[in-house]
């Protein structure tokens, strides 16, 4: 009986994620995806998984049991699909002319080598420069307003490079920035703060400091705060007004689900200690599972770009490493990358949408257990003992 209160109570948890029965999924494409032939292939493979995924979904048991209390819980029945794959075309076209003038030069191996980089990783490469990547922040923003507009929560879904978008947008756009205390980390002028606690504002997040005027983050990952005095104040009178305008919907976004995620591999600097950035990641962190969000990584195990994010850690661990209290914790990071697809190596990356089935099982496994490693002691103490055992 103990185990069974248990197992409830951190499903109750898990339904402190969902603060409304509605919940629309959006996917957001990877790289290679750019022409037309590509395009399909991603939409038809989206249409083909989300009835699966949305009957998994909505058919597990454990959350079936708890949401029958609350009316149930429904999954919009049409996918929200977000598609940036054709914003790099031209880019990779020009890269492709250029790639036709070595043809007649180069070794016909070292042709072939540069033909498959520039096919796979080129567009992976192409959004992670800021002046690609912001746009299509703002753009998946106006897709995820719509739906919040209509009562409805939001889980977005990236596939492979898409990853790197629900990244940036979680760290540009969830409201987790305190401007008092963002003030106080960097200026030491009594008067101003003295107008910045005077004139207390909501949280907010990193689009909206640029978006203000407050400041920007720098190359080297540092919040450069402007230097004008009286365009500081101008910007903090209009954050709120600009927080609405250019951060998430305020607790609306509910989660996200990473799968093939390559997400490690091109974002290796935030393991740096260095970089100044992570500071802003660490208060991200926070405010995750501070808020129920969820943060789940699910790849294949024979795909060979699905990299693990991280060791699941307790929220304990995780308040050590990030030398911050978490208070209250109702939300999950939580990585699955251990999903047997019954896949070749080569083609597992690119299955996700057959083995829908398998991929939609591991989901909702992922959001059960990564619920129950953080708040079933049981649980969490098998799955601790067994890390320890793996370690040794």
């Amino acid at each position: 009986m103990r185990k069974v209160l248990l197992i409830l109570a951190g499903l109750l948890l898990f339904n402190t994620a969902f603060a409304s029965n509605n919940v629309s999924f959006i996917y957001i494409n990877g790289s290679n995806n750019n022409d037309e032939k590509m395009q399909n292939w991603y939409i038809n493979g989206v249409k083909k998984l989300h009835p699966v995924l949305r009957k998994k979904f909505m058919s597990n048991s454990d959350i079936k049991k708890y949401y029958s209390a609350k009316g149930g819980l429904n999954v919009q029945e049409e996918p929200v699909i977000f598609f940036w794959g054709d914003k790099s075309k031209n880019d990779l076209d020009f890269v492709k002319s250029r790639l036709d003038i070595s043809k007649a030069i180069s070794s016909t191996g070292a042709y072939i080598v540069r033909s498959l980089i520039t096919q796979y990783m080129h567009d992976a490469i192409w959004v992670q420069k800021p002046h690609n990547m912001f746009p299509i922040l703002d753009e998946l923003n106006s897709y995820v307003k719509k739906e919040t507009a209509m009562d409805r929560d939001v889980i977005l879904y990236g596939y492979s490079a898409g990853t790197f978008i629900t990244y940036e947008y979680l760290f540009n756009k969830l409201r987790y920035i305190n401007i008092e205390k963002l003030f106080e980390a960097f200026i030491t002028d009594a008067d101003f703060l003295s107008f910045v606690r005077e004139n207390p504002r909501k949280l907010t997040c990193i689009s909206a400091i640029s978006s203000a005027g407050l400041g920007v983050v720098s190359n080297t990952g540092q919040i450069m705060l402007n230097r004008d005095e009286d365009e500081l104040r101008a910007g903090v009178l209009k954050i709120d007004e600009i927080t609405e305008d250019v951060c998430a919907p305020d607790r609306k976004l509910r989660g996200i689900v990473n799968f093939a995620s390559p997400l490690v591999l091109f974002y290796s600097d935030i393991a740096d200690s260095e970089y100044k950035l992570n500071f802003c990641n660490k208060l991200m962190t926070k405010y995750i599972y501070e808020n129920g969000i969820f943060w789940l990584t699910v790849n294949f195990k024979e795909d060979p770009l699905g990299f693990p994010s991280s060791r699941n850690l307790t929220v304990n661990e995780l308040s050590d490493r990030i030398g911050m209290t978490i208070e209250n914790p109702n939300g999950v990071i939580y990585d699955d990358s251990s999903v047997w697809s019954k896949r070749l190596f080569p083609f597992a990356h690119t299955s996700y949408w057959n083995a829908g089935g398998t991929f939609s099982k591991a989901v909702v496994k992922s959001f059960i257990n990564g619920y129950k490693f953080q708040y079933d002691p049981e649980y969490q103490a098998k799955m601790l003992k067994k890390r320890k055992t793996a370690d040794l």
